[in-house]
């Protein structure tokens, strides 16, 4: 028996509905891989774009294969593999090993707003990361941004627009939009965003008055509901890791800082090798680390979030706001590939990505879940 023997047993999920299902299994496999190495046992299962879920081999391992082989169901592991209802499967995982503690390693609307966490609640096992209430209040931009104003974090105001008056009210949401672009910036720059959505999908700039629509329907593709902010041209972007330890104490480390390839972070300036590089360590006064780091803290104590999260913050270059930083949004389950800030800021601290790992399943065994959406 290894040293962390007494731990319970694991069940590594990923994949998922959402647009960021390949980059899911880029994380899930590479969490289940480091329990496995130090003993750990581990379940693995497979979710599809269309739900279905699909149990893998036992001690599988991802190798080199991509994430999207997975999402494409052309992975080795899932071909022949049966399908079956998420519901039916962690019933049959609670009724076998109760004591098993679930990782939601999943991403974007669908997976991460706390669908999961729920399903496991409801199957009475205990699991990783926020519960259903919290993980979407996390997925929803605009009410986590309210929660941090609320708490004197600042952020960049936002205009939310729904489908429907895009859809039967454009007119008069065209003319909300230049009120707002004319209240809160100089050129009418604006970047458009879907509101429960993640690693920058549906994001467009704004540049021009004549780019509001696209950045709208663009936003509106991922969701139905688009958010708009000011563009802050080449904000500087910096993310702190908040992890909570197995004694109940949480702990926020950077901010690390993202240099990207393109003009903002987008999808593939995140995860197209070469594009954009990272670093654990900004050259921010120590003040203003300092108190990016306590409004990290603060923020995961407000939204009673447990287990891990990813705040990220936006820092205005130039400009009457240059110099001010502002929370972008909050990440519950933030990636575990080999370019994610969140396990680069942990295992800068001193731990290694096996520890990271451990002390996840630690705290949650130490700090059960409630078995309820609450």
């Amino acid at each position: 028996m290894s040293e962390h023997g007494v731990l319970p047993p694991v069940l590594v999920l990923f994949g998922g509905r959402s647009a960021e299902s390949d980059v899911s299994v880029i994380s899930g496999t590479a969490i289940a891989a480091a329990l496995l190495d130090v003993g750990l046992t581990v379940t693995q299962a497979h979710i599809a774009r269309d739900g279905s879920l699909r149990p893998l081999p036992a001690a599988h391992r991802r190798g080199d294969l991509s994430g999207g082989a997975y999402t494409d169901l052309t992975a080795p592991a899932l071909l022949g593999a049966q399908s079956m209802s998420l519901d039916a499967y962690l019933g049959s995982i609670a009724a076998a090993a109760p004591a098993t503690i679930v990782i939601p390693a999943l991403h974007g609307p669908g997976d991460e707003d706390g669908t999961i966490a729920a399903a496991a609640a409801a199957a009475g096992l205990n699991y990783v990361g926020d519960t259903p209430a919290v993980a979407a209040l996390g997925m929803d931009k605009p009410r986590f941004k309210a929660l941090a104003r609320e708490h004197g974090v600042a952020t960049l105001p936002e205009l939310v627009i729904t489908q429907s008056e895009w859809t039967s009210e454009r007119e008069r949401v065209l003319s909300s939009i230049a009120t707002f672009a004319h209240e809160h910036t100089a050129t009418g720059a604006l970047i458009g965003k879907p509101t429960a959505h993640g690693s920058s999908i549906g994001m467009k700039i704004a540049h021009t008055s004549a780019d509001w629509p696209d950045a709208v329907e663009e936003a509106l593709r991922f969701g139905d509901r688009a958010m708009l902010e000011p563009y802050l041209e080449r904000a500087r972007e910096l993310e702190v890791a908040v992890l909570e330890h197995t004694n109940g104490t949480v702990q926020a480390f950077g901010p690390g800082e993202v240099f990207p390839g393109r003009e903002f972070y987008d999808y593939d300036a995140k995860y197209a090798p070469g594009i954009s590089r990272t670093t654990t360590s900004s050259d921010l006064p120590a003040l203003v680390a300092n108190e990016m780091r306590a409004a990290a803290v603060s923020l995961f104590s407000a939204a009673q979030s447990r287990g891990l999260s990813r705040m990220d913050f936006l820092m205005a270059r130039s400009g009457e706001r240059a110099g001010h930083w502002y929370l972008s949004e909050v990440n519950t389950f933030p990636g575990f590939t080999p370019i994610s800030l969140f396990p680069a800021l942990v295992m800068s601290g001193g731990s290694s990505f096996a520890e990271l790992c451990v002390e996840l399943v630690a705290a949650a065994a130490a700090r059960p879940a409630p078995r309820s959406a609450q």
